[in-house]
Parts: structure tokens; sequence; C-alpha cells
């Protein structure tokens, strides 16, 4: 029962040590990805570092088309490629509590059935998601949330072959954002346990479908949906987004290389 016992903990720590270095933090980049020899952003890309297990990054289409209108190349580069980090909260610090809002803490059984048989074993509320005043869509590792939108997947692979607008998906069923308890991974420190610290919050499980991370197998596997997808924006416009990549030229995975065609 020692041996056994010891064994165990062996694959525990196994299990920690991969998945931390794996999540997006690159360590096996080489297994399963290939990264881009070259790493250049051209108009109608976004290239978005997703590696933070503790931050969102919110895109807001409409500034990016201020600066093409505008003609400032220099500002548009600055704007698909830097943006500001929203920590995701840990803790209650205002009197807002609505039961929901906060840190899930979710047991997966990473060495049976996979991450689809998980149990909750704790809930920490805190403070609501920061947010800035205007955006369209927020990124968190292989997570994505819309602002009050709602998602479409076409069986298109390539933005240039699109209908030339988006009327062309009239009728079709666009999907909005929906709440998750276990599936936006933000605290590792309980890993050795199994046990994951989740993010209670709304994504659109729809675009979030873009970059999938499967365990087993171990090292993690993720497996990226090339599918255009058609976002309506709650002003009514429509946007085309298109997941080209997930590793940078260094091979470090969630770093995102998006391309985009706004309005559509």
């Amino acid at each position: 029962m020692f041996c056994t016992k010891r064994i165990y903990m062996k694959l525990i720590a196994g299990w920690a040590a991969m998945l931390t270095v794996t999540a997006c933090n690159g360590l096996f980049d080489g297994v399963y990805d290939k990264a881009p020899s070259n790493p250049a952003v051209t108009k109608g890309q976004l290239l978005v570092d997703a590696t933070s297990w503790r931050d969102w990054y919110y895109v807001d289409f409409d500034s990016l088309r201020q600066y093409i209108e505008k003609g400032d190349t220099v500002g548009l580069l600055k704007a698909q490629t830097e943006f500001t980090a929203y920590s995701v909260p840990t803790k209650l610090t205002s009197a807002q509590d609505d039961g929901k809002m906060g840190i899930y803490t979710y047991w997966f059984d990473v060495f049976g059935k996979g991450l689809a048989n998980n149990e909750r074993r704790s809930f920490t509320p805190t403070d609501a998601q920061p947010e800035p005043a205007s955006w369209s869509i927020a990124i968190h590792r292989d997570n994505v949330r819309t602002n009050q939108g709602a998602v479409l997947e076409t069986n298109y692979t390539s933005i240039d072959k699109l209908p030339k607008n988006s009327s062309s998906f009239t009728g079709a069923t666009f999907v909005s954002d929906e709440w998750t308890e276990n599936e936006v991974w933000v605290d590792q420190s309980q890993m050795l346990s199994s046990l994951i610290g989740c993010q209670g919050i709304k994504i659109n499980r729809v675009l979030s479908s873009w970059l999938k991370l499967d365990i087993p197998p171990m090292p993690p596997a993720f497996t990226m949906n090339n599918h255009v997808f058609v976002i309506r924006l709650k002003n009514g416009n429509y946007a085309a987004v298109q997941l080209e990549n997930y590793v940078n030229a260094l091979g470090t995975k969630c770093w995102l290389t998006i391309n985009y065609k706004y309005p559509y």
C-alpha cells in the first residue's frame, strides 16, 4: 500500500508540474505545435498574449475601425498587439455580493474519466470582473466572452471566402454567452490535489471552441478550430473572426493570432 501511495503521489506531482507549464506556458510546445516562422501582425489581425491565468484582455472593434478610418497605422498596430490586463478578482471588497460571482474550486478527475468528470468543492465570493467602458470581446487563455453579443460558427475556413456581408446569415442561430463555474481556470495553488480555482462568469462557448484543451492525454493536448465565427455585437454590427494560430514564434501556447473583419 505504501508503494502504491508513493506512485500515486508521484503521478499527482507529475500532472501538476506538466499542467502548470503546458497550460499556455510552453514546455511541451514542440510536442504538439509548430511555431509560426513569421510572427508579424498585418492589417486585419490581432496578436494577443493570453498566457496569463489571472487576467482578461479586451478587444474593441470600434476603436480598431477608428484607427483605420484616420489612417493611423502606428496607433492601429499598437491597438492590435498591446492589450491592458484586467485581473480576475480574488476577494470581495464591496457590499455587492450576488452569491454567484467568485472563485469556484473544482476537483477534476484527470486520472480517470477526464475533465468532464468533476465536482464542486468550495466557493469564495469576489468582486465582479472589471472591464473597460467599451469592448467587443474579452479573452482569457482559451476562454472568450462577448459584450452582450452572440456568436455563430460557420463552415468557412477563410474570412476572404465569406459571403459579401453578414446578411447572408440572417435567420441563423447565434448563441449568447452562458454562465460557467468550472471552465475559466484562474488558480493553480491546489493543483497537487487535482483542485483548480475557476472564475464564475459568463463565456461564449461557441467562440471559445476555437481552442480546446483536453486532459487526458498527458501532456495536455490543444486542438484548434480554424472555422470563421461571426459575432453579432450589441450595437447591431457584425464582426468575423478566426483563430489562425495559438503559439508565438518561440512556441509558447496561448499567444493568439486572430484574423478579423469589422464591420462585416
